[in-house]
């Protein structure tokens, strides 16, 4: 399986990365290295790809949420929580979480626990992993375009930095691969955005440059211009590496994750 590692500066502990299609067991159209069981894919091969992503990055649970497009953050949820209907079967391994999937609806978590991956479903949509500069919290946000529109990078960075008394100027961000600015097409931008986010609007091409947008959303929230980063791959336009539901509709998800070792 084909990773992209990030590594925050001076921060050794906290380990993030991003998956990319390349190197799983998925079959067309959620070939190779899908990590969803909600795209229609054989639950056998998503749990495959799993289990070689957890080989490969050894930590030790996974959480993920049913994500729905919102504003809402888990809080320290535990291993295993949030599990839908495969809860208790078990494997050949033993019952984990990795072969669960999600019922908890939100975009967003946070962690202080040690070993567990939080984990951000993507195809277009920005990954944005959260740390803190103490190594002892991390967060990770699904935004995609309505997520923007919701101004969800500062209330995912004010609701991590409540819950365990944080300053925002002391968090790192990461954002990773997700639809670049030549892509993210809009023709229906008045209706769909409005006056508010036009600075990002080319009228032009009809795109709206969703990376500078959430950036500028993160420096919002209080992080330092210094402190914010970001992988510039676009999904859309990368069909070799990259699952784009905007370019095929009908494909498999990668993830990015984020876990304290």
């Amino acid at each position: 399986m084909i990773i992209i590692p990030f590594a925050f500066p001076s921060l050794p502990n906290i380990k993030a990365a991003f998956t990319t299609r390349l190197g799983g067991v998925s079959q067309e159209p959620c070939a190779e290295a899908n990590l969803s069981w909600e795209v229609g894919d054989e639950d056998a091969r998503v749990l495959a790809n799993r289990r070689i992503l957890q080989r490969r990055l050894g930590f030790d649970h996974w959480f993920e949420t049913r994500q729905v497009h919102g504003v809402e953050m888990v809080i320290d949820p535990g291993p295993g929580t949030g599990a839908g209907p495969g809860a208790g079967t078990g494997t050949e391994t033993g019952t984990d979480d990795i072969s669960l999937g999600p019922t908890l609806e939100a975009d967003g978590s946070a962690t202080s626990r040690a070993g567990l991956a939080l984990i951000v479903k993507t195809a277009d949509c920005q990954p944005i992993l959260l740390a803190h500069r103490d190594g002892g919290h991390v967060a990770a946000l699904h935004c995609g375009w309505r997520g923007n529109r919701q101004d969800f990078p500062q209330k995912g960075v004010a609701a991590f930095c409540q819950a365990y008394g944080l300053r925002p100027e002391d968090i790192l961000a990461v954002r990773g691969p997700s639809l670049g600015p030549s892509a993210s097409e809009f023709v229906n931008f008045d209706l769909e955005w409005g006056d508010a986010f036009r600075d990002y609007f080319n009228p032009a091409t009809k795109t709206v440059d969703l990376w500078r947008l959430t950036r500028d959303q993160l420096l919002t929230a209080g992080l330092r211009p210094d402190h914010i980063f970001g992988l510039d791959l676009c999904t859309a336009n990368l069909p070799e590496t990259f699952f784009s539901y905007r370019r095929d509709k009908i494909t498999g998800r990668q993830v990015g994750l984020i876990w304290i070792a």
